[in-house]
């Protein structure tokens, strides 16, 4: 049954699609959907569609990319197109003369459980800091990032190999459920949005950049796991091999945490048999090696890496 709410659908990567596709699946369209123009990338350097644009336009649904979201044409289109809801999901932050348009207000999908995990990241830090649980938020946009009034809520255990890309995927499906329902009870007037409880030791979510994805072995094994699980596949844990003569970057795609005790071996200290395992001195115990990325390269089994790169022990790792 088609259902009569219009909403304009804003969104840009694939966590953004699902969410779009089951409200589609359950009778509701978009009379716009707006995300973010296209882009350069690879070394053709060729004009890239966002992935809910490419699925916008296999719908046959119209499509805005706004430069900038203060632009008045695109604040007259916005206008013109009489939408009672707005739905929001990993997009850019809303100026207020956007969120502010519609009757029944601009709604976010995010990827946490709120008001934990505020910020760009949340998927990342989540398992970078080893919590067990996370869940998926729909709430009211308002002044202040990821701060508005609650309205739904559903938790998602994390497991404890998964990887941020693998507890993406998990999101996407529950959180896509989640938007539908909040969508159907807002709808049906069945819905009343919960202001955040402040909370004083609230966990942050920021945006990722290099720095803070470098491996720091003089911590303990299963902090350095957790980190390298939360940056896997993207943007990858970093550290770098080091002798004499040359550095070579390398990402660590996957890891586990051997039970053998470092027995003061320098945190850092590189052990292999240069044939099938590497394993690095972490602060308590080694971490074994699974999959990793040379820079310029794919990622690569262990092994392969150590049939192309020649004593490896004589190597060390920095920070």
């Amino acid at each position: 049954m088609k259902k009569t709410l219009k909403i304009v659908y804003m969104g840009t990567p694939e966590f953004a699609v699902e969410p779009l596709k089951v409200l589609l699946e359950n009778g509701y369209s978009a009379v716009t959907v707006v995300t973010a123009p296209d882009k350069h990338a690879g070394r053709g350097r060729e004009l890239k569609q966002s992935e809910v644009k490419q699925f916008a336009l296999e719908q046959g649904l119209p499509v805005l990319q706004p430069e900038k979201l203060r632009d008045e044409n695109f604040i007259a289109t916005l206008k013109s197109l009489n939408a009672d809801i707005f739905l929001v999901v990993a997009f850019r932050m809303l100026p207020e003369i956007v969120w502010s348009m519609p009757p029944k207000g601009t709604v976010n999908l995010h990827a946490s459980l709120l008001p934990d995990y505020r910020g760009a990241a949340p998927i990342n830090h989540a398992i970078i800091n080893g919590e067990t649980a996370t869940g998926v938020t729909t709430f009211i946009i308002n002044h202040e990032i990821d701060t508005g009034a609650i309205l739904l809520q559903r938790k998602v255990e994390i497991g404890n190999d998964d990887t941020a890309g693998e507890l993406h995927d998990k999101l996407k499906i529950t959180g896509a459920s989640l938007l539908l329902e909040t969508v159907e009870k807002i709808e049906s007037g069945e819905i009343k949005p919960s202001p955040q409880t402040p909370i004083s030791d609230i966990r942050p979510a920021p945006k990722l950049f290099r720095e803070n994805c470098e491996i720091d072995w003089n911590h303990p094994v299963e902090r350095v796991r957790n980190l390298i699980r939360g940056l896997s596949p993207y943007p990858g844990a970093w550290c770098e091999l080091k002798n004499d003569t040359k550095t070579l970057q390398i990402k660590i795609m996957k890891a586990h945490a051997e039970s053998e005790k470092t027995n003061n071996a320098p945190s850092g200290t590189i052990c292999s048999d240069g044939k099938k395992y590497l394993k690095i001195a972490c602060s308590d115990r080694f971490l074994g090696v699974e999959e990793l990325q040379p820079q310029g390269k794919k990622t690569m089994p262990v092994k392969a890496f150590l049939a192309g790169f020649r004593n490896i022990t004589s190597y060390h790792l920095g920070k």
